[in-house]
């Protein structure tokens, strides 16, 4: 079977293999080991070729723009995860309130910000292996936990949904508040509004200026100073809204009772799945923890989640401070008066006036440069064409939730192998299949509120 070190060797370099794939893990086991009766091989050619299989790993992975640059710190991880926990679905967590109630509300978003944190922790102590593997992509440790044909089944779905969707609907987001701060700016000047961009051509300015971004940064590391300023901008924004809100006191008429707006226990129970899906939902960016955790440089003695740690606590004590405020003193100020597309669209109703004015070599750079070009102007065209996939967010989230909720809990049993009814084994066990079940029914919700709501489809009317 060759000498018990040649194994061993061989053993821990293959396990460094698995880590440089995104599509396909190579396990590299004793008894794929070829006997040496009737053949000539040797120990030393089999590992020369392992390591010839890793640095051409190794040379992949450099050139991905994910992994090119590992230079980063505690602070640009701290960034990217801010900038990418902040998101647009946040603003509708007032309305989940209506819901919901005070307590009721309460309760549930602070059940599923904790669940968020530790599903997060998850990830990023499965990160980095004690023999210095690491998985820089949600879709390796899929792979890794559940085997590659059940990982890519699980994860790919989700993943593509989220980052598509995300660019998409970021797009409509970002162009409709390009247009209110123009409305907000015009203010009753007619001849000023009669001049206002068309939707789709606010659409367009945004996604230009998306893509003259991107254009310059070749890698995820080289985008941390758009981090930086999207995390200041974006604590800004959640912070100006709701001391906005809370400033100008509660509307005449608020009122704070779930029931004033359903008339059966079958509508009541519907608005109660509607509000925790969009609790759900408020908190993101869990499929990104492993990307960024990527940026970060590693050794023996400094293994990344160390840093990752400190940027996890920074970056979602600003969350903490950003969305629980908004959550609450939006619902405080509007109660059932709140609009269904959240606090942006209640303040500009409400307060007006007073508003404040695939290949086998590195990509080429005019490669990459075209790339992010058909991308933008895919997700332009999308957002166009589609400009109601916003209604659709709760439905199609919901089938993404395990990414958040569910995976992690199940990957930590598959790769830890922990004891059976131990402590950690229960626990995670527990919450993936609560996970699983809130999965479920959250779709069944969102599906019922859209059916009885009805969707507006208007195709290529944004």
């Amino acid at each position: 079977m060759g000498d018990p070190e040649v194994s061993s060797e061989r053993h821990r370099v293959g396990r460094s293999i698995s880590s440089f794939s995104s599509f396909r893990i190579i396990p590299i086991n004793d008894d794929d080991t070829p006997h040496s009766e009737g053949t000539n091989f040797s120990p030393v050619d089999s590992l020369r070729s392992i390591d010839e299989n890793a640095n051409v790993a190794e040379e992949i992975d450099s050139w991905l723009p994910i992994t090119e640059s590992r230079t980063g710190n505690a602070y640009t991880a701290a960034f990217h995860l801010l900038s990418s926990g902040l998101g647009n679905l946040a603003f509708v967590l007032p309305f989940a309130f209506t819901s919901l109630g005070w307590s009721g509300g309460i309760v549930v978003l602070t059940v599923f910000f904790a669940w968020r944190l530790y599903a997060i922790c998850l990830l990023v102590s499965l990160h980095e292996t004690a023999d210095g593997t690491r998985y820089s992509r949600y879709i390796q440790l899929a792979i890794v936990a559940f085997g590659e044909k059940l990982g890519k089944c699980l994860a790919i779905f989700p993943i593509v949904y989220l980052s598509g969707g995300t660019c998409i609907m970021t797009t409509i987001t970002g162009g409709n508040t390009l247009q209110l701060f123009y409305k907000a700016i015009c203010k009753n000047d007619q001849n000023c509004l009669d001049k206002s961009p068309s939707g789709a051509e606010w659409y367009l300015v945004f996604i230009c200026l998306a893509i003259l971004i991107a254009l310059f940064s070749p890698n995820l590391d080289s985008l941390a100073w758009v981090s930086f300023v999207g995390s200041i901008m974006g604590v800004s924004y959640f912070t100006i809204l709701w001391t906005l809100s809370i400033s100008k006191g509660r509307l005449n008429g608020v009122s704070y009772n779930p029931s004033d707006n359903v008339t059966t226990n079958m509508e009541r129970f519907r608005d109660v799945l509607n509000g925790m899906a969009i609790i759900a939902m408020g908190f993101r960016g869990q499929n990104l923890v492993l990307e960024i955790q990527g940026t970060l440089p590693s050794n023996p003695k400094h293994p990344t989640r160390t840093r990752m740690y400190k940027g996890v606590i920074a970056s979602y004590s600003f969350v903490t401070m950003c969305e629980f405020p908004l959550a609450i003193g939006g619902y405080w100020a509007y109660g059932n008066m709140m609009p269904e597309n959240g606090i942006m669209v209640a303040v500009a109703k409400y307060h007006q006036e007073s508003t404040p004015k695939g290949k086998h070599k590195a990509c080429p750079r005019w490669v990459r440069s075209c790339i992010k070009l058909l991308y933008g102007g895919l997700a332009y065209f999308m957002a166009v064409a589609f400009p109601f996939l916003i209604s659709l967010a709760k439905f199609i989230g919901g089938i993404a939730l395990p990414l958040s909720l569910v995976y992690p809990c199940f990957m930590w049993i598959s790769i830890k192998k922990p004891k059976r009814n131990s402590l950690m084994y229960c626990l995670n066990m527990f919450l993936g299949c609560l996970g699983t079940l809130i999965t479920v029914v959250q779709v069944a919700g969102a599906l019922w509120y859209l059916v009885v709501n009805k969707l507006d489809a208007n195709f290529f009317n944004p």
